[in-house]
């Protein structure tokens, strides 16, 4: 098996060709890890959740870190780290503009707002939504693959 380091432009293209990812969050030492569902565009990774802990713990510290994997076998699979950082795009006008994109980017797929949207206990009705919609910045972006061939 032979194991090599990706080009910026083959992690970012497995970054576009995904949809969903690792989000490895810390809040006071102690980390959090969840799938997240995202949507793609230039230097950004758009998602959105209801309020939780995620939300909580990246309004705390914005600086997290997604993986992105493909695995095929234990000898053939790639995988991808990125350094992010973390911003709320609130309903307002200031951020009009951005929360129409991540809508837009996220609606490209037919199921995107399950993932995000479903909570484990019924939910009281609201008069507002109480989605939350954010974008990551990449701040690094790295990656490995492995293949059987032996160079």
């Amino acid at each position: 098996m032979m194991i090599r380091e990706m080009t910026h432009n083959q992690c970012t293209a497995m970054v576009a060709e995904n949809r969903v990812a690792r989000l490895a969050c810390a809040e006071n030492g102690i980390p959090y890890v969840v799938p997240i569902s995202y949507a793609h565009s230039g230097n950004r990774l758009y998602a959105f959740s209801m309020p939780g802990k995620k939300l909580d713990i990246l309004h705390a510290n914005p600086r997290a870190c997604l993986l992105i994997e493909s695995f095929e076998s234990k000898q053939h699979w790639k995988s991808v780290v990125i350094d992010v950082a973390f911003r709320e795009l609130p309903d307002t006008n200031e951020f009009h503009d951005e929360r129409l994109k991540s809508w837009s980017l996220l609606a490209e797929d037919f199921d995107w707002w399950e993932p995000g949207a479903l909570k484990l206990q019924p939910q009281a009705t609201v008069a507002a939504s109480p989605h939350v919609f954010f974008e990551f910045e990449i701040v690094e972006i790295s990656g490995r693959e492995a293949s059987a061939e032996t160079g």
